[in-house]
């Protein structure tokens, strides 16, 4: 990637897979934690809790849907609850995921949804993490709380 490509992604939020975000929720509330959303997958398959720390740092805690099978419970009976995947937000999927390409990085499960578009990078490289890329879309605010909590001084990199 480019200098100029590295400077349309930062680190959007981290993701912490637990078998009940009750059970795991007071303590994000303890660190001062704002929980800003709650919901479903478009899948069906989790469902995730957004909190907000402080001005800029974001925590998902990632939590199965009862009686579903899904890569979440595997990743759970296997590893037990802890971090999941680290989410950067890119202002351009496709540039992103053409740039990580070029580089030999493989680039897994892309999904494009009316909200965002998402891929993920395969955590079978050098860091052994598994990254999300998301690129945000107009809709994805509908029903949520307002951009200045979603997004880093309230913009999406996009803008």
């Amino acid at each position: 990637m480019t200098e100029t490509e590295l400077s349309d992604v930062r680190v959007d939020h981290v993701g912490i897979a637990v078998e009940s975000v009750a059970d795991a929720e007071p303590l994000l509330e303890l660190l001062g934690a704002e929980k800003l959303v709650h919901e479903t997958d478009p899948t069906g398959a989790f469902r995730w809790a957004y909190y907000r720390l402080g001005d800029a740092s974001r925590v998902e805690l990632i939590e199965p849907v009862d009686g579903e099978e899904s890569f979440l419970t595997d990743f759970l009976a296997e590893r037990g609850p802890g971090m999941h995947h680290v989410t950067l937000e890119v202002a351009d999927m496709d540039a992103a995921v053409d740039a990580l390409d070029a580089g030999g990085v493989r680039v897994v499960d892309r999904t494009d949804y009316d909200e965002w578009s998402e891929a993920f990078v395969s955590p079978r490289n050098p860091t052994g993490v598994l990254f999300q890329l998301m690129e945000y879309r107009e809709p994805f605010e509908d029903g949520r709380p307002g951009s200045e909590r979603l997004y880093i001084g309230g913009k999406k990199l996009s803008e």
